[in-house]
């Protein structure tokens, strides 16, 4: 964890311009790390990188360890010969990603580039590739339940042959024979993105930044994660959750929000020593720097939904083993260098958990600014250990925030700010630069100053989310002039 004070930016790299209907790991990514060199800024923060599922949500992926094929920059495959120009090139929008598109285009592209290197590839490469499937221990899990979803259509996993729904060795070692092309295609797509993500944590280090990751703390039901432990989770005797994860009702949802996500057997990862959260970490701090922990509070309480109920009123908080868990972890990686998503219903048993560890919390300034001067996001409320936030991934922009509000919340905006809110994104960059918060991280959005039509999220909707890219051209010398400027103002370069 960074000590000194710092600041960054919070852009996740589907949202990066470039060829492919997509962001990638190629060249427009490193662009992008040479801005945050250039803007002084010490923090690139991402969502999760796993690959995407249900309504292309970062939080809702196949794997919990494996990459996002799509993030993959096809024109290194041209260069390492694995694919033909053309083949790289697809007519796409260079706006908003269109997923759908986007998905079918690489996925032909990448099986493309998997068959030619199985056949072609140059015997260092090889060697390469199998050390790396040697040394990934979820990798033949992962590409072995890829390939039985491709194989049966795309159903969910309780919903295979009985056989191999429920893992009998038999079934998986005929399946992994049977599906071995396939399984070999999604190996090359994950031993692909290991290398490339790679080289762009290499140049970000290179340039004195380091990577902020995130943890969902919950996976989604059709994963390899529950296929593979079923135990480790609360199912019943067809494989299906008998209870799911949510969130009371609060600010972003009346009704709250059901997550749909399968609660965890705590009292089966105890028995083991909580081994796949110990790996869960490992993995993630081999990917980044820093990982800030989505929904925190859910290691001391979550709240369980019965999995019939529609929304998630009619749930209750369940007890979880979060200092058992946090001191297997430790114990096993080490320090944790942790943010902790601590928003929401937070409890004293909540916050004593977080400071336990000494985990610094999240403060959101979207948040700050209607209930009077005991706010805890205000600045003059916050302690240094903290990182401070215009707003997350999950909050409309800042500019379109300010827009929405009322009359009187405007007014104790430009109060508590003591500007006119003409440039209300910097007014509130500003405000958190010069708080006392160690860490600062806002949203390219908010450096750009965009409208709500370019915010990555909109709670509780599970269409239309998650494709906000810029362009080329939008980020501009003039954003990193200005945040070179408030950094070194505040100390934090």
């Amino acid at each position: 964890m960074k000590q000194k004070r710092c600041s960054g930016i919070l852009l996740h790299p589907t949202s990066l311009p470039g060829p492919g209907g997509i962001g990638s790991l190629g060249k427009e990514c490193r662009h992008f790390i040479d801005f945050l060199e250039e803007a002084g800024q010490g923090l690139w923060q991402v969502l999760p990188l796993g690959p995407a599922a249900y309504g292309n949500s970062p939080y809702s992926c196949y794997s919990a360890f494996a990459g996002n094929p799509l993030l993959i920059d096809l024109r290194a495959l041209v260069e390492e010969g694995d694919l033909e120009p053309e083949e790289a090139v697809a007519e796409l929008s260079d706006g908003q990603v269109d997923f759908p598109a986007v998905e079918a285009f690489k996925s032909r592209a990448l099986r493309t580039a998997a068959a030619r290197f199985h056949v072609h590839g140059a015997p260092e490469r090889k060697r390469e590739f199998w050390h790396f499937c040697d040394t990934t221990p979820w990798l033949h899990d992962a590409a072995l339940f890829m390939a039985l979803k491709e194989h049966f259509g795309g159903k969910s996993w309780n919903a295979w042959p009985k056989g191999i729904a429920r893992r009998e060795p038999a079934m998986v070692e005929k399946y992994s024979v049977r599906l071995g092309v396939a399984i070999g295609e999604h190996k090359y797509i994950q031993w692909q993105f290991s290398r490339q993500w790679r080289h762009v944590r290499e140049y970000a280090s290179g340039k004195g930044i380091a990577v902020v990751g995130d943890i969902p703390i919950f996976v989604a039901f059709d994963s390899a994660d529950v296929w593979t432990n079923p135990s480790l989770f609360k199912l019943d005797d067809k494989g299906k959750p008998t209870v799911v994860a949510g969130v009371p009702p609060d600010y972003f949802s009346k009704t709250g929000q059901r997550w749909g996500n399968p609660l965890y057997n705590w009292d089966a990862m105890a028995a083991d020593g909580f081994r796949w959260w110990i790996e869960r970490f490992r993995g993630s701090f081999a990917l980044h720097d820093v990982v800030r922990v989505d929904h925190f509070r859910g290691f001391e309480a979550c709240w369980e939904v019965p999995a019939k109920e529609k929304t998630a009123v009619n749930g209750r908080w369940v007890p979880a083993p979060g200092t058992a868990l946090f001191d297997a972890v430790i114990g096993a990686v080490g320090s944790l260098p942790i943010i902790a998503e601590d928003l929401g219903v937070i409890t004293p048993a909540v916050e004593e958990l977080r400071d336990r560890y000494r985990f610094p919390g999240m403060k959101i300034l979207q948040f700050a600014f209607d209930s009077g001067p005991g706010n805890p996001y205000l600045p003059h409320n916050f302690t240094r250990d903290c990182v401070v936030y215009t707003g997350t991934h999950d909050n409309d922009t800042t500019h379109g925030w300010f827009q929405s509000l009322s009359p009187r919340e405007r007014r104790e905006v430009l109060a508590y700010t003591g500007t006119t809110g003409k440039d209300i994104h910097w007014e509130l960059i500003r405000l958190g630069m010069a708080s006392v918060a160690d860490m600062a991280i806002f949203p390219l959005q908010d450096v750009m100053g965009l409208d709500g039509a370019s915010r990555m999220n909109l709670p509780g909707t599970p269409h239309g989310n998650w494709s906000w890219r810029y362009s080329e051209g939008m980020l501009a010398e003039k954003h990193a002039k200005k945040l070179l400027e408030l950094t070194v103002l505040f100390g934090r370069k």
